[in-house]
């Protein structure tokens, strides 16, 4: 685990015509690459292609502070660590040979969308993960790197491997962490030792998840003296331009708690409400029958292409073409009538007996709509109701929602949302993390944790160490393989469909 650093400067400096300029300019510019070079040094920083490293020895005290606390729950600790890195080790190549299964399953599939979401999935920034939320996946990915590299680092020095230092570094845009540890008193320490310091960090990195999830599960908990939870959808954002913008639209600050017969306590209920109104039937709504009127056209109505009826002027903004029936014996009649007029404090109905409930007859009237449009009331009081028309799935992208209703006016929309949605990328990047790092494959934490556990394991059973790490290198090679085989098939999934 031992580090080395190269590195090349490079100065350029204009040359003119007379002779002790020019023999002047070797010495300058050896001067300023050593001193450069000399500052890079120092500062424990190493630059090279597409790579940006930083090595400290400032958090050694922390790191041993940190060993010596207890040690018998740290040797209890890091024990549970090594049993949950073998079963990991194991656990990874089923479920990177069971997603590759899956990803192949996906290519062949006429519409993979219905093949199911896969455990594992490669990021692309821009592609299937949103610019907006580069941060959180940035931040969470650091975290994830600097907790893993805390588990070995403190694993190391409990077993009396010298810490040479700690560090974080940029790979193209990707952050990271590791740990400079003294190679030659790994080698002195034996197998079990090192299976604890090698599967410190992807147990780390398990905790970080467990622990992450716990927040997020609690967060209404935590959260309940400064927001309330279950009382409706809150709007924290509304796309402009979109169905669910404009004077008679949704604002931020808006509190939804209906869509049409449907009850909405959560952001959950959002989603789920507008999935069953895409799948049901247009809904229908009760008019009185004194007040209902044939529309304009009548008689005349008109086919669309989609075999829909329309009986309403083209250029009305806010009469809508509804169809009824008088009495089952007698076909579908057409009346042109104001929608927001209708609707308002008219209950929903899927049939006329719907409407018999008190001594004034009524009937049901249901809009005609193209073909997978529908009418949909959004309540969010005490502002009127917004009537969207369009495909549901329209709206539901037009708005960003939140659970949590602040409970004091100086309290920010966005708070619980982000909190939220950092634990998510914390349990999804720190859990990713743990499952690659315990592959069995070359240049990983698998690769080291694989040779300990062979060395531990079949000493007794395969004598001759050739033979150990012959067997080891094939379980690396196949590793390597499938780890590969995921990533690349992955990014074609993400990239090339």
């Amino acid at each position: 685990m031992s580090c080395s650093v190269t590195h090349c400067g490079k100065v350029v400096i204009q040359l003119t015509a007379t002779r002790r300029t020019s023999s002047s300019i070797p010495q300058s510019s050896s001067s300023m690459k050593s001193s450069y070079e000399s500052w890079l040094s120092s500062s424990g920083l190493s630059l090279s292609p597409f790579h940006v490293r930083w090595q400290t020895g400032l958090f050694n005290h922390l790191f041993a502070k940190c060993a010596r606390l207890n040690p018998t729950f740290l040797y209890l600790w890091f024990t549970a660590g090594m049993v949950f890195g073998v079963v990991a080790m194991f656990g990874s190549v089923v479920l990177l040979s069971r997603t590759l299964m899956q990803t192949l399953a996906q290519m062949m599939s006429e519409s993979p969308a219905g093949t199911g979401q896969q455990a594992l999935q490669v990021v692309v920034p821009g592609v299937n993960l949103p610019v907006s939320q580069l941060t959180y996946f940035f931040v969470a990915i650091l975290l994830s790197g600097i907790i893993h590299e805390f588990g070995h680092g403190v694993a190391a020095l409990r077993e009396q491997v010298r810490l040479n230092g700690f560090g974080m570094f940029l790979f193209v845009i990707y952050p990271g962490a590791f740990v400079d540890l003294f190679t030659t008193h790994l080698q002195l320490i034996s197998p079990v030792q090192q299976l604890r310091i090698f599967c410190a960090g992807v147990w780390h990195n398990f905790v970080l998840c467990v622990a992450a999830l716990t927040l997020l599960m609690l967060l209404p908990l935590l959260l309940f003296p400064l927001y309330a939870t279950g009382t409706g959808a809150l709007v924290t954002e509304v796309v402009q331009g979109s169905p669910a913008s404009g004077s008679r639209g949704l604002f931020v600050g808006d509190l939804v708690t209906r869509l049409e017969d449907c009850s909405v306590h959560t952001v959950e209920d959002w989603h789920s409400c507008i999935r069953r109104l895409s799948l049901a039937s247009q809904t229908g709504y009760c008019v009185r029958t004194s007040s209902l009127h044939l529309s304009w056209a009548a008689g005349r109505a008109y086919r669309r292409l989609d075999g829909t009826m329309e009986c309403c002027n083209n250029s009305s903004l806010t009469d809508l073409c509804f169809s009824y029936r008088n009495n089952d014996l007698e076909g579908r009649m057409y009346a042109c009538l104001p929608a927001r007029k209708t609707m308002e404090a008219s209950r929903t109905c899927r049939s006329n007996a719907d409407c018999q409930t008190d001594l004034r007859p009524g009937l049901c009237v249901v809009p005609s709509l193209e073909n997978q449009t529908r009418l949909i009331r959004v309540r969010h009081p005490p502002q009127p109701d917004m009537l969207f028309v369009g495909y549901p799935p329209h709206l539901e992208h037009s708005v960003s929602l939140t659970n949590f209703v602040p409970r004091f006016g100086f309290l920010h929309l966005d708070m619980p949302g982000a909190i939220d949605t950092f634990c998510k990328y914390v349990v999804s990047l720190s859990g990713a993390l743990a499952v690659v790092n315990a592959v069995p494959c070359f240049a990983l934490d698998g690769q080291w944790m694989l040779t300990s556990f062979l060395e531990a394991a079949l000493t007794s059973l395969v004598v001759e160490k050739s033979n150990r790490e012959l067997l080891g290198f094939f379980i690396l090679l196949g590793g390597s393989a499938l780890l590969a085989a995921n990533v690349a098939l992955g990014l074609w999934m993400v990239t090339a469909r």
